[in-house]
């Protein structure tokens, strides 16, 4: 009589999220007696903080968001699945994903939650319709073709109030990503478009950046906001800060300077993006439900153990955008440095070097934060050195050169660059209204099939 051997099974590591946090995460685990399961709702690894570049026609969305897939094709213990996670259950050990009427539910020994956040209204969620965030490639498309469109219908409208509602863009936010998309709208109208138009002049568009804080971004001190701000200003920005957005729509906004006791203006704008604020994701309030009291922040982040874990679960991460750690800000950074320490955890454990009540701390260090203002000008701030100009830039173009992924994109985003900043073309300018369009249409289409099945 044979008895059969059965292999033993390997520790099973799930990772939901393709952004810094869960790919760095499948990297880092390349090499471990593990096999790792990554899941995610995009076919991409997206490099959100050059997502303004692709909204403004200076790069393609190939070379900020290479397919997942591709990345990871060499690394044999690692496999990737497309869908949408809709359950997490920490009590069974799986995590079920949905891609359109198929489910799968997968097993874990081991779970890092990376799943990101997505843009924060503050409760007006039908700001979203008039007014796009930056956090996904459809984003990025759709601000494309409403910028460049607007610029289009200026051309073609004979209505002198019309052409100036469609030559007036307003950025809401001026945080990082708000001053760099903004800066780029500014630059696009007075070098790229200049004298292509014969009924409209671009440089004559109105770009406002519009803030609820006292400053230009607030996370750098105020030494930095005051340089961006004065070189947007320079560059022709209105800079509107202490100014609340209290309504958005087609037409344009209004906003209440000066504070709550401010009095409302209305501003006729057609193109609106909004960067003023973030949501994590809800599997963090899903996840934080199941556990031993670990609870959520206003914006929906876990608030993690020392560890990174949730309690009672010392194998269950949470990093990225979607953990609330003190001092650690919602950044690239942040989420990398997150995923490195999970899995140098789950390597000791399995090593049998480090048992989860051992594990020391999680310590992030602050490698600083940068933002462009405008071509050969940027701010950073690295440890206590606060420096602007084009030093800054040079260290902006080199820092995001370094952490794109694979050397062809490198390459191609050089070029870009180069014909952009150097010149005054822009080698991604096309856009189709369906880019424009595609919400809306969307929309539609759920609210038709909601009723029929209401029906």
């Amino acid at each position: 009589m044979t008895v059969d051997t059965i292999a033993p099974r390997r520790h099973r590591v799930v990772i939901i999220g393709s952004g810094f946090g869960g790919l760095f995460a499948a990297k880092h685990l390349k090499r471990a007696d593990v096999d790792v399961t990554l899941i995610a709702k995009t076919t991409h690894h997206l490099f959100q903080p050059l997502l303004y570049q692709v909204a403004t026609g200076i790069l393609s969305v190939g070379e900020i968001a290479p397919a997942t897939r591709i990345i990871l094709r060499k690394q044999r213990n690692a496999e990737v699945l497309l869908g949408d996670v809709v359950g997490v259950d920490l009590k069974n050990k799986t995590v079920t994903s949905k891609l359109l009427d198929w489910e799968r539910v997968t097993p874990f020994d081991s779970l890092i939650v990376a799943a990101g956040a997505q843009q924060s209204y503050f409760g007006n969620d039908h700001f979203e319709a008039f007014a796009p965030g930056m956090k996904t490639v459809d984003d990025a498309l759709e601000l494309r073709g409403r910028i460049l469109g607007a610029f289009e219908a200026a051309e073609v409208t004979t209505s002198e109030a019309e052409r100036k509602r469609r030559l007036t863009f307003v950025v809401v936010g001026a945080g990082p990503t708000g001053v760099e998309v903004v800066g780029q709208i500014a630059e696009l109208a007075d070098r790229t478009l200049k004298g292509a138009f014969r009924t409209i002049d671009p440089t004559q568009a109105r770009v406002i950046l519009v803030e609820a804080a006292p400053a230009v971004l607030p996370p750098m001190g105020p030494k930095l906001g005051l340089k961006a701000q004065r070189r947007l200003e320079k560059m022709g920005v209105e800079v509107k800060l202490n100014t609340m957005v209290t309504d958005v729509d087609y037409l344009g906004l209004t906003v209440k300077e000066g504070g709550q006791d401010g009095e409302d203006t209305r501003i006729e704008a057609a193109v609106k993006v909004w960067s003023a604020g973030v949501q994590a994701s809800p599997l963090g309030k899903q996840i934080a439900e199941q556990s031993d009291g670990t609870e959520v922040d206003r914006a929906g982040r876990v608030v993690v153990e020392p560890d990174l874990t949730v309690k009672g679960h010392p194998n269950v991460f949470v990093i990225g955008d979607l953990m609330s750690v003190p001092g650690v800000p919602g950044m690239a950074q942040g989420a990398i440095q997150g995923a490195v320490y999970a899995t140098k955890q789950i390597k000791n454990e399995l090593k049998g070097s480090a048992a989860p009540a051992d594990r020391k701390p999680f310590k992030y260090l602050n490698k600083g934060s940068m933002a462009t203002v405008s071509r050969f000008n940027a701010v950073a701030q690295i440890g206590k050195v606060e420096f602007g100009g084009f030093l800054a830039w040079l260290a902006w173009l080199g820092l995001h050169l370094y952490y794109l992924v694979g050397s062809r994109n490198r390459i191609v985003a050089v070029y870009s660059w180069f014909i952009t900043f150097l010149g005054r073309g822009r080698s991604q300018l096309a856009i189709t209204e369906r880019w424009v369009f595609a919400r809306r249409a969307l929309e539609q289409s759920r609210d038709q099939s909601a009723q029929k099945s209401i029906g």
